[in-house]
């Protein structure tokens, strides 16, 4: 027994900080969970065309606020079977509003991998094969539908492209601004470090939500989607980066004296070779912990921007665009499912947090 414990504590001061890092990582059961879930996420965004029955423009005229619809389940003796009903439409006299209900006399079965609306299987592979649809003449509409009758299964998975890169471009540009101006912040201080120091904390001054507004109202009307994702992104990461240059500048500041920087500089290493060679890997897992805490904020200043008709425009379709159908009290009572997308931005942030903070803790991983 003494020898087995002998053996692992040889092995915990003889690991390297990475897999330290791992072993730590490992007990943090929310963590994995949430990272997990991620990876579930962007799955979903990537095959978004495949998983998706109908196209995201696609309109059913008859089917406009279809509640979602229940799928069923069907054993015969060799299989199971997976069907929805079909749906009747009546009008309420009083209030002239559409009331939808199961028609049971007309039975769908879903089939899985069959042919639909043509579209490139990563952007590459022209194909028409999607995971599920029903018979022609049925419909499926698990998220029901909007006020045009479009599937809001299909553009909450579609949503989900932008509303989750949109935060990993974001926080790129951030990652790269907030290392360069807080590294040079920290390394070279003196007036250096005060005049950055004071711009850092006039744009952290300025509230945000005004700020993205203004930046975002900016942006020409005839922009395609594409210009202004990236847009977008940007005006996300104006003040976004202040807060990486802290903590870098903050470690500069640290590391700047430590022995192994002054045995650099007097070996002749240059300055910028001491910086990224030395410094910046000395702090990486600070900074992969910064990206997973700051890609939840990306991800609500897009919804926010989106919800205010500020953001990603039509057709592109984001959650926050998709939550913009449900501004208005009546439109939350009456057609409480238009609510759906806020679940996703809900779990993709708590997600975040959790391998976020999973990943803060497996940072400092001799702290057991």
């Amino acid at each position: 027994m003494s020898t087995k414990l002998n053996i692992q504590e040889e092995q915990y001061y003889l690991a390297s900080q990475w897999r330290l890092m791992w072993w730590k990582f490992r007990r943090h059961k929310l963590a994995q969970v949430g990272g997990l879930i991620l990876i579930s996420l962007y799955l979903l965004a990537i095959l978004a065309e495949f998983i998706t029955p109908y196209n995201i423009n696609q309109r059913h005229s008859t089917y406009i606020y279809v509640p979602p619809q229940k799928v069923h389940l069907f054993w015969d003796k060799h299989s199971l079977h997976f069907y929805v009903y079909g749906i009747r439409r009546d009008v309420d006299l009083k209030t002239w509003k559409f009331i939808y209900t199961e028609d049971t006399s007309k039975k769908y079965f879903l089939h899985f991998f069959v042919r639909g609306y043509d579209y490139k299987f990563l952007g590459l592979i022209p194909t028409n094969i999607h995971l599920f649809r029903v018979e022609e003449i049925g419909t499926i509409f698990l998220f029901g539908t909007d006020g045009l009758g479009r599937d809001l299964f299909s553009r909450t998975i579609y949503g989900a492209r932008v509303s989750l890169f949109i935060g990993l471009v974001g926080v790129g540009i951030s990652l790269f601004l907030g290392t360069l101006i807080g590294g040079i912040s920290g390394y070279y201080g003196g007036k250096t470090d005060i005049i950055i120091q004071r711009i850092i904390e006039f744009l952290i001054s300025i509230p945000t939500i005004p700020l993205w507004m203004a930046l975002s109202a900016a942006l020409p009307q005839d922009w395609s989607p594409i210009k202004t994702f990236f847009a977008i992104s940007i005006i996300l990461s104006l003040i976004g980066w202040c807060g990486v240059a802290r903590v870098v500048r903050g470690k500069f500041l640290e590391l700047r004296e430590e022995d192994f920087i002054m045995a650099a500089k007097l070996s002749g290493c240059s300055e910028w070779r001491i910086i990224i060679r030395h410094m910046v890997p000395s702090f990486v897992s600070y900074l992969i912990v910064q990206i997973t805490l700051s890609i939840p904020s990306m991800i609500l200043g897009e919804t926010a921007l989106s919800f205010l008709g500020l953001g990603i425009r039509p057709p592109a379709v984001s959650w926050g665009a998709l939550l913009k159908e449900a501004q208005n009290i009546s439109a939350v009572v009456l057609y409480p499912w238009l609510l759906i997308p806020s679940t996703f931005v809900i779990v993709a942030v708590l997600s975040f947090n959790f391998l976020g903070d999973g990943l803060r803790d497996a940072a400092d991983p001799y702290l057991f």
